[in-house]
């Protein structure tokens, strides 16, 4: 059985993030006045009052610097939430995050050059948990998968990535 780490977005990265995005645009927070943000720092959702910011994030990037892999075009960015400051990180054992009943993710695998290699659409309607533990499980089944990245099928946004432990 393979096993896997689930990573928020690093420590660093989220620094350079808080002051200029992977757009090139300046960070913005701003108080949340509702709650309910999928914030990519910590794995949780925001609450109410809450200093976040919504920002441009690329997910292959800095993997792919770290590993030599030329995603070319899947290189993309996109929208993410993020704390203004500093929070902490992820709570430790804090299990599977935004798996929730009733939400839609998908799994996209990647190879080792940061090609997709395929995906998968989620039903968290019963036990999301099982649901997406089996989906890593499956996808890190294949030897060529290097990573997932886990999305919202909704908006196609990037929620967080998983790799080998």
């Amino acid at each position: 059985m393979t096993t896997h780490t689930v990573l928020a977005i690093a420590p660093p990265v989220l620094a350079r993030l808080r002051t200029l995005d992977d757009a090139g645009r300046p960070c913005t927070p701003y108080e949340d006045p509702e709650g309910g943000a999928p914030l990519r720092c910590c794995l949780r959702r925001s609450v109410p009052g809450e200093r976040i910011a919504l920002v441009s994030y690329a997910p292959l990037r800095r993997w792919a610097a770290a590993t030599g892999a030329d995603p070319g075009a899947y290189d993309e960015q996109g929208p993410v939430f993020v704390h203004a400051a500093d929070c902490g990180g992820p709570a430790p054992e804090s299990g599977l995050p935004f798996a929730h009943p009733g939400a839609l993710r998908t799994a996209r695998r990647y190879d080792a050059a940061g090609h997709i290699l395929g995906g998968r659409v989620l039903d968290l309607s019963e036990d999301p948990d099982a649901v997406v533990g089996q989906a890593l499980t499956e996808a890190f089944e294949d030897p060529r998968t290097a990573l997932v990245h886990v999305r919202s099928a909704e908006f196609g946004c990037y929620l967080f990535e998983v790799r080998r432990a």
